[in-house]
């Protein structure tokens, strides 16, 4: 990998750190956490999923999970953070179309590495195993984390974020991973 190619891209990925949650601006949550912020909380979060998931005899690669929850959000680089209100703006495969390609290219600088990664982020984005799974669970779950501080803090209106819960977590399956986590922050 260039070194060119590797500050390119560090230099990209810093946004993230500058980037708000759009989500929480437009339901009137002041200092919305960043992007970074997001993945921060996802990689934490997925890598005790991980853990968990190790310890009651699953075979979950931790470092593609860590892998993986680095990159999930990667073309909010170029897109900022689009929130679900938006995306019914989006015809067909467009949005999922315009989030690959700017994956592409975020990444296209690290060449090899960079391919690599997309091919993660691929499996990802299909849920197409337990890790990339497990991922899914600890990117809805900070959602929820986050969702219950700042209501904690006054913020009103976030209902929303909870109501369809139980059924995102079902499509994952994996509840005996969650099930007790989102049973307790319910409370």
């Amino acid at each position: 990998m260039e070194t060119s190619g590797t500050i390119e891209f560090l230099t990209e990925l810093i946004r993230l750190k500058a980037l708000p949650r759009t989500g929480w601006l437009l339901r009137g949550v002041r200092d919305a956490e960043s992007i970074a912020d997001h993945l921060f909380g996802v990689a934490w979060i997925a890598m005790l999923l991980a853990d968990r998931a190790n310890a009651r005899g699953r075979q979950v690669n931790v470092e593609k999970v860590l892998r993986m929850a680095l990159l999930h959000d990667l073309s909010e680089a170029r897109t900022g953070d689009l929130p679900a209100t938006i995306k019914p703006y989006f015809p067909g495969d467009t949005l999922k179309q315009a989030d690959e390609q700017a994956t592409r290219d975020v990444l296209q600088p690290l060449g090899e590495f960079g391919a690599n990664y997309l091919t993660l982020w691929y499996e990802y984005e299909q849920r197409s195993s337990l890790e990339a799974r497990i991922v899914k669970a600890a990117d809805k779950l900070d959602l929820l984390l986050q969702a219950r501080e700042y209501e904690k803090g006054g913020a009103k209106n976030l209902g929303e974020f909870w109501d369809k819960a139980d059924e995102d977590f079902a499509k994952l399956g994996i509840d005996e991973l969650i099930a007790d986590i989102l049973a307790a922050l319910k409370n």
